[in-house]
């Protein structure tokens, strides 16, 4: 095997070689899985991300593996087949081990470094498990919905639903991420990245609006004409869905989803796509009520790493 050396992120040029690596080790079917093409474009145009990727080449300066971490300290890799089997695996998660030690050092707290895969990733899960990455409970779930027959949004009274005010809005809207959902994890830079990303539409991330002029609630939809080209496939997302805490229970999470797939039926889009969390029930039940049903799973592990 020719000798393969490794290096970190540099920029752009670089995120086209990770694209094209995924469009060639993943069948079509499975290049939204995530990260996927438009996953990619968003976290690498967070500094953090760059900082926390690295590439795998041989001698001919191809490349043949790369992993990351993302904000939720989640190592993700893909390997070409020609290489995998090797030591690369173990390379890469090694990498990631030492990466997250430098959090625990600045912090001085033992953290978990996460690692996920379909759940009928035999390969993979015995991968992660011969490197101390334990199962966790939860699961991520991928729903879909044919865009047949979408009732008509109903909208509490006194609310209306427009689309964002773009980039200049986008503070409010990293407010009402965190108010829904009670984490920290969405930052200003990741939130101008997804509007930055070449799929992203104005007309499709939605807000809900209080009475009063306050963000309630959110739904950002999506198409990717790329992902779709190699899926083969006619889909749009309407996630992420989140509502304040304070507005919740008003009907107003229903409102932007039957609004969003409204939008998607209108662009062409014959299915639906959502993600959720196997914890967040109240999104899971609003899934199914919608008539989204469950289409795959991917399940999570965590590797407990201590200062060094």
């Amino acid at each position: 095997m020719r000798s393969i050396t490794s290096r970190n992120y540099a920029g752009t040029a670089d995120l086209q070689a990770m694209i094209d690596l995924l469009s060639t080790v993943r069948p079509g079917a499975r290049i939204t899985d995530y990260p996927g093409i438009v996953d990619l474009r968003e976290m690498l145009g967070i500094s953090d991300t760059q900082a926390n990727t690295r590439l795998w080449e041989d001698a001919d300066g191809q490349l043949v593996s790369f992993a990351l971490l993302d904000s939720g300290n989640g190592l993700f890799f893909e390997i070409r087949s020609q290489v995998s089997g090797g030591d690369i695996e173990s390379q890469m998660i090694a990498w990631g081990v030492e990466r997250i030690q430098h959090t625990v050092q600045e912090h001085g707290e033992p953290i978990r470094l996460n690692a996920s895969c379909r759940d009928d990733d035999t390969e993979r899960i015995a991968l992660l498990k011969q490197h101390g990455f334990v199962m966790r409970d939860l699961r991520s779930l991928k729903m879909t919905r044919s865009l047949e027959l979408v009732p008509e949004p109903q909208v509490p009274t006194g609310f209306n639903i427009r689309h964002t005010a773009g980039e200049r809005e986008v503070e409010a809207l990293v407010a009402l991420h965190r108010a829904a959902f009670g984490t920290e994890m969405m930052t200003v830079e990741y939130r101008r990245a997804m509007m930055r990303e070449p799929s992203y539409s104005l007309e499709l991330d939605l807000v809900a609006v209080a009475p009063d002029g306050t963000l309630a609630a959110y739904c950002t939809c999506s198409i990717s004409e790329e992902e779709n080209a190699y899926t083969g496939r006619n889909e749009g997302y309407v996630d992420t869905i989140g509502t304040h805490r304070k507005f919740q229970r008003r009907g107003l999470a229903r409102a932007l989803l039957w609004t969003g797939l409204h939008l998607l039926e209108q662009r062409g889009i014959q299915t639906a796509v959502l993600g959720t969390s196997s914890e967040n029930f109240a999104m899971q039940q609003l899934a199914r009520v919608a008539g989204f049903r469950t289409l795959e799973t991917k399940v999570w592990f965590k590797k407990q790493v201590s200062q060094v």
